[in-house]
């Protein structure tokens, strides 16, 4: 049975759980099940258009599904997606810009 890992932010909208058993033969339909299950995260992670959020990122084991098929993406059985939410500001270290520079990280 696919799995969806819940990011620490949005783990209070589902009891805590940082892994949620989902079903569907899509992305999409993984997503609907999850919010299906745990409501308050669809304010979270859809806006009024119905539509994912642009800062939310789903990915099916490492790859985001936005380089795949989108949410169209079919899971294979035992899928692991993974909520990651953008992360933005704050000011890099000279050391992280550094290896950023580098290639490095």
């Amino acid at each position: 049975m696919p799995t969806i890992r819940i990011p620490t932010p949005l783990r209070p909208f589902t009891g805590g759980a940082t892994e949620v058993a989902i079903t569907g033969a899509t992305v999409a339909d993984a997503m609907h099940d999850l919010t299906a299950q745990h409501p308050q995260l669809q304010q979270h992670l859809y806006g009024a258009d119905g539509e994912l959020r642009a800062f939310v990122n789903i990915f099916l084991e490492s790859e985001d599904v936005r380089h795949l098929q989108g949410i169209a993406t079919p899971l294979p059985a035992g899928a692991r997606l993974r909520i990651v939410p953008s992360v933005a500001g704050g000011k890099r270290s000279q050391r992280a810009a550094t290896q950023l520079a580098a290639g490095c990280c």
